[in-house]
């Protein structure tokens, strides 16, 4: 049986800006679709720009953000290795079914401009692979582009880490931009909904999520779209 590869695209950027504190991927917006793809049957791999395991954020493994997903990749020796084992871009499977940009306020450092992540989205957007993002992983849509547009952004229905919530965890002025004004700024459209709450938006192959609450809904929204529609009256 021939397997089915899913790429989970993860930073690995450590440092907050100039505050001296610790930052990277966030575990829910890893952990939650991690175990969408693979109880569905698809292998994820986990790719980074410098390969080898990321730096995870140390907020997102606080007692309030441990959901049932992080219980269970914290004591998953195969998602531990996965995590260790991450590949680069290079090193990755060739052809995956899918691509899936965790975020994590590392993105924001590393993702836009990282050209083997705009390279790897220009194949899957030709392959007509569906393409996944949540929360500040919406930034890697950037780093695809084409001449002045970005394929992926402009002209798209998109959502991803809002003002409102860059504000509320006072990050406004750490961060090397506004994540919504970028995305505004390079033609998208832009849909969130209230601070922290789950929102999905899907366009097309593309699918979005707004912030960590909404990591397993993206999931299964991406997954939606790789699966064989039912037969009628089923």
């Amino acid at each position: 049986m021939e397997t089915k590869y899913l790429c989970l695209i993860v930073t690995s950027h450590d440092a907050l800006g100039e505050t001296g504190h610790n930052t990277g991927f966030w575990y829910e917006e890893l952990a939650a679709p991690y175990y969408v793809f693979k109880d569905a049957g698809f292998t994820p791999i986990i790719v980074t720009p410098k390969g080898g395991r990321p730096p995870l954020d140390p907020g997102s493994a606080a007692p309030e953000f441990r959901s049932p997903s992080v219980e269970r990749f914290e004591t998953d020796p195969e998602a531990q290795a996965a995590l260790e084992q991450a590949v680069t871009p290079e090193n990755a499977p060739n052809g995956p079914a899918a691509l899936f940009l965790v975020g994590g306020h590392g993105t924001m450092w590393d993702f836009a401009d990282w050209t083997s992540l705009g390279a790897m989205l220009q194949s899957a957007d030709a392959a007509r692979a569906p393409i996944g993002a949540v929360c500040h992983g919406v930034a890697g849509l950037l780093s695809y582009r084409d001449g002045e547009t970005h394929p992926l952004v402009t002209g798209r229905q998109l959502t991803g880490f809002s003002s409102a919530e860059e504000a509320a965890v006072g990050l406004t002025e750490v961060v090397p931009f506004l994540l919504e004004d970028r995305l505004t700024e390079a033609g998208g459209t832009v849909r969130t909904g209230a601070v922290f709450s789950e929102t999905v938006v899907t366009d097309g192959l593309l699918v979005t999520g707004q912030n960590p609450a909404s990591s397993h809904k993206a999931a299964e929204a991406l997954l939606s779209l790789l699966l064989p529609a039912p037969a009628p009256g089923v």
